[in-house]
């Protein structure tokens, strides 16, 4: 008899990309790199000082970009995980088919270039820009300012410093909420990995799964949600996430 397939959903945050290089940025203070989150992470920010906005996401962009920032031992587990949950169905069979989804918090792309398929960046993606009038979205890896040509329309002066960072900033609807609420609602297993339990509504989502989903917390220090989650996990991503995720594998006879 064929075994009941076996959804999973996974939450990433900060945590797990700040063993990639990639500074968190937001302190205890409140400050982002010695920024005042409104005044870098919020439309009104943004609508006060566009080029300071711009110059402070061009500075993310590049450390994104630097040689040394690659994803990380938790980052290629999750990744080859959703690969040994999904190899043996096939698209045609739904009825059957485990399903995997990977929400990150994190605006890099380490899940992406780690090699995971089915991930959703709930709040933007730091490489890419949207613009401010149509909403389209476009892969960028360059610097953005007020004079930045618009790629559709590189010789309409009109046109240009249309574009923004296509990042969620505060006070703004993060991305895929539908779908992350459905995965959740249907979850057997969710994982939260480096993430604060701190920024709604991601920190919401442990709560939207049924009380039959097994929860699993891995952070390197309690959280407010953690006294929800079945089992937590105390130590770094790098090392945690592996360990978890094999010992997954061997219970469920995947690979």
């Amino acid at each position: 008899m064929a075994s009941p397939p076996i959804n999973v959903l996974v939450l990433t945050g900060a945590g797990i990309s700040a063993e990639s290089g990639v500074p968190t940025f937001r302190g205890a203070d409140g400050l982002w790199e010695g920024h005042a989150i409104e005044d870098v992470a919020t439309p009104e920010g943004f609508a006060r000082r566009p080029q300071s906005v711009h110059q402070f996401y061009n500075q993310r962009r590049k450390q994104l970009q630097h040689a040394d920032v690659a994803p990380n031992a938790a980052h290629l587990a999750l990744a080859e995980f959703e690969q040994a949950v999904m190899s043996p169905h096939t698209a045609d069979d739904h009825e059957s088919a485990n399903q995997f989804l990977l929400v990150t918090q994190n605006i890099d792309n380490l899940h992406v270039r780690a090699g995971s398929q089915r991930v959703l960046p709930m709040h933007g993606e730091l490489l890419k820009v949207r613009c401010i009038d149509t909403d389209e979205v476009f892969d960028w890896t360059d610097d953005l300012s007020l004079d930045t040509p618009h790629p559709q329309d590189p010789s309409n002066p009109r046109a240009r410093g249309r574009l923004r960072p296509h990042v969620v900033w505060f006070g703004e609807m993060p991305i895929g909420l539908d779908r992350i609420a459905r995965a959740a609602s249907t979850a057997d297993v969710f994982l939260a990995i480096g993430t604060s339990g701190l920024v709604y509504p991601a920190a919401g989502i442990v709560r939207q799964t049924s009380p039959a989903c097994r929860r699993i917390e891995i952070n390197l220090d309690d959280t407010p949600a953690s006294s929800v989650f079945d089992e937590t996990i105390r130590g770094k991503a790098t090392v945690e996430v592996p360990q978890l995720l094999d010992r997954l594998a061997k219970e469920w006879k995947l690979g």
